[in-house]
């Protein structure tokens, strides 16, 4: 509470002294109890210590919230910066008031401090993906949809989205094993390599109803364990093909 008193006693004092120029800064120090040093020096323009930063931080406070903001758009435009990048810019606005560089570890230590900021991994995204997703696409095909469902008064549950998917089969995941030991490293797991594909067909309206799911397989006939050895639901459909890909014949049945 010392130091709070302290401060709020030089916010009077100065308030005074502006109030009444007659008012030396010498006696208003004598009557508001504080160092007539302290006082001149706030009155020239000195900053508070509780309101100063260290000099340990190389950016001022507005440079900082503007590095940020920098940023968190490249972050949303989908080009997050490496810390590398982040180093160059603080630098650059360093080098704009004639200031030093910062250190090689400035950008992890700026990021650790700022809560606003993280460090991850990041993953590679398609461009043309990425395009597909522009909020202004999406919403210019669904009036178009909407339009075309009031055109023709479809109603929800006759209208459908059709998707298909393709998966491995018998493909070998990583899981918990036990070993050896005086086994070094992680144990191995050999894949087998005549691997086959599989593709499914699913198909779902607007009012979340869904028909039975079509697998499609690679084969000529089909084989008895696929529905007396498996929990295969009896309603679902599979196809044999000679190659397991969907084509229009079966598209359309």
């Amino acid at each position: 509470m010392e130091i709070h008193s302290k401060e709020a006693r030089i916010v009077l004092a100065i308030e005074a002294i502006e109030l009444n120029k007659r008012l030396t800064i010498r006696k208003a120090a004598n009557y508001y109890s504080v160092p007539r040093s302290t006082l001149f020096d706030r009155i020239q323009g000195c900053s508070n210590i509780a309101e100063s930063r260290p000099k340990s931080y190389n950016l001022t406070e507005l440079e900082e919230e503007v590095l940020i903001q920098y940023i968190i758009d490249m972050d949303d435009r989908g080009f997050a910066l490496k810390l590398n990048s982040v180093e160059d810019m603080a630098n650059y606005m360093l080098e704009t008031r004639g200031a030093k560089k910062v250190g090689k570890l400035w950008a992890h230590r700026f990021v650790k401090r700022r809560s606003e900021l993280k460090t991850c991994f990041n993953r590679v995204y398609d461009f043309q993906r990425a395009l597909c997703e522009d909020p202004e696409l999406i919403e210019e095909w669904f009036r178009l949809v909407s339009n075309m469902q009031a055109k023709y008064r479809i109603q929800d549950c006759d209208f459908y989205n059709f998707d298909e998917t393709g998966f491995m089969i018998s493909i070998i995941c990583p899981g918990m094993v036990v070993t050896s030991a005086e086994r070094s490293g992680r144990s191995k797991a050999i894949q087998p390599g005549n691997r086959e594909w599989a593709m499914v067909i699913i198909c779902g309206n607007g009012e979340g109803e869904t028909i039975p799911l079509f697998l499609i397989v690679q084969g000529q006939v089909h084989l008895s364990n696929w529905y007396t050895e498996t929990d295969f639901p009896v309603d679902w459909v599979i196809k044999s093909t000679s190659n397991e890909w969907i084509n229009n014949e079966i598209g359309l049945e």
